[in-house]
């Protein structure tokens, strides 16, 4: 063979091995990129599932904080109840005080 011959087969080899080399390079490119969206696809996933398990222990937490609420109305009710009674009491008892008071300077 003579040289230019050579050199042209040489350049053809050349040519031909550095495609395979880019086209391995892409390939593992193109599954890298693949594997790194499916890791951030579980990673969403994960952070989603986060997300809904605080927003249910926040929901919980509120309806316990609405029973207390609620709870505590019903005992203030009560306690402005028993007051009403017990000052509707003593206004008796002191108009009867007055009154019996009353009847013994009449009676004086």
């Amino acid at each position: 063979m003579s040289r230019p011959m050579l050199l042209v087969f040489l350049l053809l080899i050349l040519i031909i091995t550095s495609q395979f080399e880019w086209r391995q390079q892409l390939v593992s490119d193109v599954e890298s990129n693949h594997t790194l969206s499916l890791k951030q696809h579980r990673i969403s996933k994960r952070e989603e599932a986060v997300k809904e398990k605080i927003i249910l222990s926040q929901e919980k937490s509120i309806q316990k904080l609405n029973e207390l609420v609620r709870t505590l109305r019903e005992q203030l009710s009560e306690c402005r109840s028993s007051n009403e009674t017990v000052n509707s009491s003593l206004n008796n008892l002191t108009e009867s005080i007055i009154e019996l008071e009353r009847q013994q300077f009449l009676e004086d």
